[in-house]
């Protein structure tokens, strides 16, 4: 007897369905690797780390925090693009790969959108505006009028191209109307090292590597890029409120696992995250480290993909900025 199409269609979908349901029943049923597009000691490493520690006491499965940085996360982003699609790679990626990248790079291995299930958004976090003591400014009025009476000799550096700390660093210069070079590394924590021995003179830079460094007098800060003032320093302006509305970031990191991942892998996944994001425990970590914890659904996380990717393609393209 002939199978009509949408008999057929029925038992595909029935099938597919009956092999997720045994297939979370057993997940996991082995080490799962987090991928981090970022270096170790980076502010999503620091958060992956937290709930990479928690759902691995929630599995009683280690969770296996592996740092893939270089070309503003691409590298580590294409790998976990090409894993097998069985909620055994996880990719916990930022700003660059989730929301620039795609119009940043010429030519990318992976389309976040195309080869990626998202999973969550797990933290929202600002960027803060820091200089190395060197730099006579204490206000974002001060530094610009620096950059503009000393043209050429400011510089301010980055865990990448496309990385957050590129971006509102390239926002800030355009509408400063100042002279400063891009000096990118592989790394933030190399990044960071450079900056606290002078290499050069400003960086938008995430909370948790930075508020150590500015709290030992060892870099001074000038603002935030978050909408309001933050808890953790609170005597801080934002940067809209320096003059500078456009420098507004608060993107943090997101979960997402390669396309294909059966659906009842990737909502146990998200629902096993959002346990461990609303314990009042990783919640307390998150805010000692300058994040607010998210937890978006799956489908929430792919419209905030969307939606980014399309409002920050204009900022990438008016910037000039493009790489292969």
């Amino acid at each position: 007897m002939m199978l009509s199409h949408s008999a057929f269609a029925y038992i595909a979908a029935a099938a597919l369905a009956l092999y997720s349901g045994l297939t979370v029943a057993q997940y996991p049923g082995k080490p799962v690797r987090m991928i981090v597009t970022t270096g170790t000691g980076s502010s999503p490493d620091i958060l992956g780390r937290i709930v990479a520690s928690r759902l691995s006491e929630l599995w009683g499965q280690p969770v296996l925090v592996e740092n893939i940085p270089g070309s503003g996360g691409n590298i580590g982003a294409e790998r976990a693009a090409k894993s097998a699609p069985d909620g055994y790679s996880i990719l916990l990626a930022s700003f660059g790969p989730l929301y620039v990248n795609k119009t940043l790079y010429t030519r990318l291995g992976y389309d976040i959108e195309r080869d990626f299930e998202p999973i969550m958004q797990i933290s929202r976090q600002a960027n803060i505006l820091v200089v190395h003591p060197s730099v006579p400014a204490r206000t974002v009025d001060e530094l610009v009028t620096y950059g503009r009476a000393n043209p050429g000799k400011l510089r301010f550096g980055s865990g990448g191209s496309g990385t957050s700390m590129h971006i509102c660093a390239e926002l800030f210069k355009n509408g400063a109307g100042i002279d400063a070079a891009h000096v990118p590394y592989k790394s933030s924590a190399q990044m960071m090292t450079e900056l606290v021995a002078g290499q050069f003179e400003f960086a938008f830079h995430n909370a948790p590597v930075v508020l150590p460094q500015i709290r030992a007098g060892r870099l001074r800060a000038l603002a935030v890029t978050s909408q309001a003032r933050v808890p953790y320093a609170p005597e801080l302006p934002t940067m809209a409120e320096a003059g500078f509305p456009e420098v507004m970031y608060d993107g943090g990191a997101g979960l997402v696992t390669p396309k294909g991942t059966p659906i009842a892998i990737v909502q146990k996944i998200y629902q096993d995250a959002a346990r461990v994001l609303s314990t009042p425990a990783v919640r307390d970590l998150f805010a000692a480290n300058g994040a607010d914890p998210v937890g978006s659904t799956p489908a929430e996380f792919a419209m905030r993909i969307k939606s980014e990717i399309a409002r920050w393609a204009p900022v990438i393209r008016a910037s000039g900025a493009k790489l292969d």
